[in-house]
């Protein structure tokens, strides 16, 4: 029982890009391209660009990662724009009975009179182990930042746990990568815009990526783009807007490992 757990685990933690931590998300910003887009905000990614939101709102996301129900993750977060800033809670479930982890943050993102936004994210994760039939758990921060150098032209840096945390069982060992993204976003106009990303975890390999928003009209989007880590993925991404609701739905596809679907639907509540 301990091999096939230790399997899983090894093989859950290559079907992550830039083997962040498995329990994380995907982003509904094409190819992974979160760290600059202001448009589309994801739980667990740049918490920076959360200080553009003005109106309280509910995601649910729903990712099925190559078509195996083991690796699926469930997430749900709640935006509530303050005063001075932007708070939002956000949970995250992924795994199995055997071995399944449990991921919660706090976060608070605010904009210097739009000469730059900075976020701050608190996290609580949670792994179970069944040899040891026990929770074990740390917490680490993810600090973002998001700079608009004109109205066309923003960059974005996220880093998600600095310092290096582990989640450390009697048996076993969960290891939590330190990601550092660098990205930015160009806006030809309103409806056309091109964003670039890198990431690096600090053992591993850079990841490139790159993808295309193109708005066809105020309720309808199209995505496209790819990215490169150890294997070329190309991606592709649609939204579609009925207030109060919108619907996003990203689709990558491995060479190797398949099908990767990500799907997003958020409500926004009126004020």
């Amino acid at each position: 029982m301990k091999r096939i757990i230790l399997f899983l685990m090894s093989f859950v933690q290559l079907t992550v890009y830039a083997q962040i931590t498995s329990a994380l998300p995907a982003s509904v910003s094409v190819a992974n391209t979160s760290v600059s887009d202001t448009r589309n905000w994801t739980p667990f990614h740049n918490p920076a660009p959360l200080s553009t939101n003005t109106i309280p709102q509910l995601n649910i996301l729903f990712e099925n990662r190559y078509i195996i129900t083991t690796l699926a993750t469930k997430c749900f977060s709640f935006t509530w724009p303050a005063n001075h800033f932007v708070v939002a809670f956000s949970a995250v479930h992924h795994g199995f009975s055997l071995y399944h982890e449990i991921l919660m943050g706090l976060t608070f993102a605010r904009n210097f009179s739009d000469r730059f936004s900075l976020g701050l994210q608190f996290d609580y994760h949670t792994v179970y182990f069944a040899p040891s039939n026990k929770y074990y758990a740390t917490i680490y921060p993810q600090i973002g930042l998001s700079v608009p150098f004109n109205d066309a032209f923003r960059m974005g840096f996220h880093v998600y746990n600095p310092f290096g945390s582990h989640i450390k069982g009697e048996l076993l060992t969960k290891y939590l990568p330190a990601i550092f993204s660098l990205g930015c976003v160009y806006d030809f106009n309103d409806e056309f815009s091109w964003r670039f990303q890198t990431d690096r975890e600090m053992s591993s390999n850079y990841r490139f990526a790159t993808g295309f928003d193109y708005r066809i009209n105020k309720q309808t989007r199209f995505q496209l783009g790819v990215y490169a880590h150890e294997y070329l993925v190309s991606c592709m991404g649609f939204g579609y807007g009925f207030s109060p609701f919108s619907f996003d739905l990203s689709v990558e596809l491995h060479p190797l490992l398949g099908l990767n679907t990500i799907a997003q639907l958020q409500y926004r509540f009126n004020r």
